[in-house]
């Protein structure tokens, strides 16, 4: 019982200061907007953050949440905390769907994205993460003036996925793993065929992994679906583990 009511006691003090400071700070949904906007314009985003914060909590039925929860998610991407940026994004995506803001949200999603991507040794889901969002932001939206931004790094995403499709199956070729080499360039062949450089190279040697196993006495049209995985899984869920450096090519490959 005593228990009881020092937890009961303990509540009504927590909700008592609560009230004593909010009671103490009595700033309107409108100073904290422009406070939010002074610090953000200032490049100062952690200060912004808190200000956009508090106007959420205290006033979050006042039309000035939906752009503090948006300018959140501009505050945490300029601090380059890209999934909070993310999060904060999409939430606003499902909070209003049909906000006129919606093509810029998505262009913000996959930048923050984008901005992730690391070297073609690394784990490429930021960059397929960023394709998927470019392109739903196109498909969406045609007309926005974001569509058109979006192209150019659409192009790059392609590329660092062809890229990185090749350089692991140039890496299993040099291994020996000649089937796992052949499902890889088969992937850049088949799916890449715009990237003109790599596609040439694949293809090369794709025609020399063949070659490989024929000489092996194997099929080299028999290469399984998902016969590979266990080879693979390492390239794609550890986004700090690479195959390291590619052996040394045999002489006259």
């Amino acid at each position: 019982m005593k228990n009881l009511l020092f937890a009961i006691c303990c509540a009504a003090l927590v909700i008592g200061f609560a009230g004593c400071a909010k009671k103490v700070d009595e700033r309107t949904a409108p100073q904290l907007a422009e406070e939010g906007s002074r610090h953000f314009e200032a490049e100062s985003y952690a200060k912004a953050i808190e200000a956009y914060k508090r106007l959420k909590d205290w006033y979050p039925y006042s039309p000035l949440a939906r752009e503090a929860q948006l300018r959140i998610a501009d505050s945490h991407y300029h601090l380059g905390e890209y999934e909070e940026a993310i999060f904060g994004y999409e939430q606003y995506d499902h909070l209003y769907p049909s906000d006129p803001e919606i093509p810029y949200v998505i262009y913000q999603i996959g930048l923050s994205h984008y901005e992730r991507i690391r070297t073609i040794d690394r784990t490429q889901v930021p960059a397929r993460n960023a394709l998927e969002t470019f392109e739903r932001l196109r498909s969406r939206f045609p007309a926005s003036e974001y569509a058109e931004k979006v192209e150019p790094m659409i192009e790059e995403c392609l590329e660092n996925l062809a890229q990185h499709e090749f350089y692991v199956g140039r890496f299993y070729f040099r291994s020996g793993h000649y089937k796992a080499a052949i499902n890889r360039f088969e992937k850049v062949t088949t799916q890449y065929p715009g990237h003109l450089e790599v596609y040439a190279e694949a293809a090369e040697y794709l025609a020399r992994a063949e070659k490989k196993l024929a000489e092996q006495g194997e099929d080299p049209d028999d290469v399984p679906e998902g016969a590979t995985r266990g080879h693979d899984r390492s390239f794609e869920d550890d986004p700090f583990r690479s195959p390291g450096p590619l052996p040394e090519p045999t002489p006259g490959l």
